[in-house]
């Protein structure tokens, strides 16, 4: 996996990290050309005609998403919110592709989306379509919850999108999200604060992404206490399942696999349990914020947003929103930099495959015409530049908007340190539930680190081995 996706980010990884010149909102009558392939790449014409319901029977299709960029294709068009591209995208559907089909979209926070989605399951109540993060969504591919969409899909997508973004949306050969776009995640830091440190040395370039080890990130955020006590020198959050990532990623640092060959955890081992406690003696130090065990990740967005936290998370979309809303004046304006998290011998990073799923509502004129709007937003020719508010994930969309993007060289030298984090394992979903009370634990001093990881894997373990024999497709 790894290495697929390093072919991947080589090929198609970039950016526009700062406030992109991004073109307005394109008319619908621009947009009259709507199911022809994706930047001429020769695919398949949407089957809309297959999906088309019935006259005097219209569906309104609803579409949930938790929120990722904003505006149609770009945040600083007028009235720019997390729902644009979504909304303008059911339009063009209705108005170019079939008018008996309307939609309803619906923005979700986060950290309620697992209960939603559960509540949705158990009250046959699902949303039609969901725009999500591929590892978000495992669980419920492995429930039944969403179907395949392999029948949309041409061998010209197939060349277009690197393998190593297929791996993240298909289990044993079958596709369940139609991958649009991918996030990165790295670490953010305020280099107007490093400077007034005198951290000079260890601030890379406006579009590189720094590398230090962790006995430097160490000394970094030792100087930023002793230069500028009023400032956390770096968020730490453990409240909840969200941002979560990145937690898995620290306990990588000292070269923990995180699954064994076999499928299960095996971060309690040393070089595990050596990363938790590099992590709890920076707490315990007074280098990260207070308090990690009640403080969720977007706690610690705002406060590096408001300048009370050097070095905090970010991902491609966070990073994009936080440079619009400098650009705009809503944050008042500070230079924030790029850098891996440490890791020895080499730092570690991830991206977030995102797109498409249409969920498994029972009903077949829903499912169908679910299938086809996903046909049509994936394949549109303007439709699809939106994913350069994240990464777009199709090789020549990066091609025809890389003048736009900044950050392209950096994230592809990048690439050689990106892993997979969720191992496309059933049960993800619960096995997120599992960690963050046991970092509460070590945070809070209730266990150590080697206790708090055996229970991680303990329990983690059980939820792997259910999720497997309960896996729609596994058996």
């Amino acid at each position: 996996m790894k290495k697929a996706l390093s072919v991947l980010l080589a090929s198609s990884m970039a950016l526009s990290l700062a406030a992109c010149g991004g073109k307005d909102t394109v008319s619908t009558a621009a947009a009259s050309e709507t199911a022809k392939p994706a930047a001429d790449s020769g695919q398949g014409e949407s089957k809309a005609e297959e999906a088309k319901t019935p006259e005097g029977e219209p569906i309104e299709l609803t579409i949930w998403l938790t929120p990722s960029w904003k505006g149609v294709f770009s945040g600083d068009e007028p009235g720019a919110d997390y729902d644009s591209f979504f909304v303008e995208a059911g339009k063009r559907y209705t108005e170019n592709v079939n008018p008996n089909v309307t939609f309803k979209v619906e923005v979700i926070p986060g950290d309620s989306r697992d209960e939603k989605l559960n509540v949705a399951e158990s009250t046959n109540t699902l949303p039609d379509i969901v725009y999500e993060g591929a590892f978000t969504l495992s669980s419920y591919y492995h429930k039944g919850s969403i179907v395949t969409i392999d029948d949309i899909i041409t061998e010209d997508d197939k060349k277009d999108i690197a393998e190593g973004i297929w791996d993240n949306c298909q289990v044993e050969g079958s596709t369940f999200i139609f991958p649009f776009a991918h996030m990165p995640g790295t670490l953010v830091y305020n280099a107007d604060m490093f400077r007034e440190a005198g951290l000079d040395d260890k601030i890379a370039g406006q579009y590189e992404i720094a590398t230090w080890t962790p006995d430097e990130l160490k000394e970094i955020l030792t100087t930023l206490k002793e230069k500028n006590p009023n400032v956390y020198p770096m968020s730490l959050f453990a409240m909840n399942n969200q941002g979560d990532t990145w937690n898995l990623t620290w306990l990588r640092m000292f070269g923990n696999k995180f699954y064994g060959d076999d499928g299960h955890l095996v971060v309690n081992e040393e070089s595990g349990v050596k990363a938790l406690q590099y992590l709890l003696d920076l707490y315990n130090n007074g280098l990260t914020v207070p308090g990690a065990e009640s403080l969720t990740s977007n706690d610690c967005n705002a406060m590096f947003q408001n300048k009370q936290i050097a070095v905090s998370f970010t991902n491609s979309t966070l990073f994009t929103n936080l440079q619009t809303d400098m650009a705009n004046g809503t944050i008042e304006p500070f230079d924030a930099r790029l850098a891996n998290i440490p890791g020895e011998p080499d730092p570690n990073s991830f991206t977030y495959v995102s797109g498409f799923m249409a969920m498994n509502t029972g009903k077949e004129d829903r499912i169908a015409a679910a299938k086809d709007f996903i046909d049509f937003v994936c394949h549109d020719p303007e439709l699809v530049l939106a994913s350069k508010n994240t990464l777009p994930v199709r090789e020549s969309v990066t091609e025809a908007v890389s003048d736009e993007l900044l950050f392209l060289p950096a994230y592809t030298e990048n690439a050689k340190y990106i892993y997979n984090f969720s191992n496309n394992i059933p049960g993800y979903n619960e096995l997120r539930n599992v960690l963050f009370p046991e970092l509460q634990a070590a945070f809070t001093g209730q266990k150590t680190p080697q206790e708090a990881l055996d229970s991680y894997v303990e329990k983690g373990n059980v939820i792997i081995d259910e999720g497997r024999k309960n896996s729609v497709i596994y058996n």
